[in-house]
């Protein structure tokens, strides 16, 4: 009950059905105007269906260019462990690695793996294609929205999240469970603590040592966001620029981004994609628990704005929506491949 009235009061954890509401009937009216269910097709046209859904993420990766990411290499599924070993050592990539759906759904299935072990359970367990990539070095996660429309030049960050992992600290005396039990948040994850780490969590932590559970800032999977929009600056703004500049026919999305400091990240150095995502990016920086649903609503309001208009000038130089059919044929590609994802153990 108490995580009940947790979820219930903390309007970030509603369903984003509830919370998209008024956002239906904003996208009717400019489906409506476009003609077209389908109209965010033009808002990144190098992007399978400008990056809405059933883009592969290494595709992604593959506009960026490689010294802005880690080294990322596609695994198909039902791959054999040894065929994925020798991907491993041709890529240089070393345990610990990440493994995710090259399709992903919201942070799921994302894993850390750090043995041969958990490298053959999660490719016997994986039933749809998956990237192995690099474990980044830096510690700290922003996820930053960038909008460039076509004609222009240069483009502008308009929201900035930063992202608290799910870290305990150790007291001598409770068990790693028992203080997971300590945050409604990090208790809201326990289930599957408890599927990832089985009997590791009776262990009792030293005082004061310290251990990331889940090492990728993922909302759903209990990072705490934090709004860090005010943390734009115009040396920010050149830096992404300059990199975002280099992806081809890219105008729309949210790059998840690690990095050392952000004296440095703002200088462009010592920092790496973890992401990019298009057109069903969120500005993440609405699920801060400081704001308010009014306020999430009329940032998911701008920032749809910004994807039609963008899709709408790309339109008229060529870039087509998708049609209606087609459109209908990859939603239900869509929700196959989430149930994939989420029926995965």
């Amino acid at each position: 009950m108490k995580l009940f009235f947790h979820k219930l009061t903390h309007w970030e954890y509603w369903p984003f059905q509830i919370v998209y509401i008024p956002i239906y009937f904003l996208w009717a009216y400019y489906s409506i105007k476009a003609k077209s269910i389908f109209f965010f097709n033009a808002s990144n046209p190098t992007i399978k269906n400008g990056g809405f859904m059933m883009e592969s993420k290494k595709q992604i990766y593959n506009l960026i260019p490689q010294n802005y990411y880690p080294k990322t290499e596609l695994v198909k599924a039902r791959t054999s462990v040894e065929e994925i070993s020798k991907i491993l050592e041709n890529a240089g990539i070393k345990y610990p690695f990440i493994a995710k759906p090259d399709i992903g759904l919201r942070g799921s299935a994302v894993k850390k793996i750090v043995t041969p072990t958990d490298l053959k359970q999660y490719s016997e367990s994986a039933y749809f294609d998956f990237i192995v990539q690099d474990l980044i070095p830096y510690e700290n996660e922003v996820g930053v929205f960038y909008v460039r429309y076509p004609h222009e030049k240069k483009g502008r960050i308009t929201g900035i999240v930063a992202k608290e992992f799910l870290i305990i600290t150790g007291n001598g005396v409770a068990t790693i469970e028992e203080l997971i039990k300590q945050n409604p948040r990090y208790e809201l994850q326990l289930k599957v603590l408890k599927q990832e780490y089985g009997s590791k969590l009776q262990t009792v932590l030293p005082v004061g040592e310290k251990i990331n559970l889940v090492p990728y800032g993922n909302h759903a999977r209990g990072a705490k966001f934090i709004d860090g929009s005010h943390r734009v600056t115009p040396k920010l703004t050149d830096t992404f620029n300059e990199m975002c500049m280099q992806i081809p026919g890219f105008h729309f999305g949210r790059l998840d981004i690690m990095y050392n400091t952000f004296e440095e990240l703002e200088q462009g150095k010592s920092f790496s994609v973890v992401e990019l995502n298009g057109a069903a990016s969120e500005p993440t920086h609405i699920y801060d628990p400081e704001h308010s649903l009014l306020f999430a609503w009329k940032e998911l309001a701008r920032h749809i704005t910004y994807m039609y208009e963008i899709s709408v000038a790309n339109r008229k130089l060529g870039f087509p929506y998708l049609a209606h059919k087609e459109g209908m044929k990859e939603y239900r590609l869509h929700q196959k491949q989430n149930k994939r994802i989420v029926n995965f153990q």
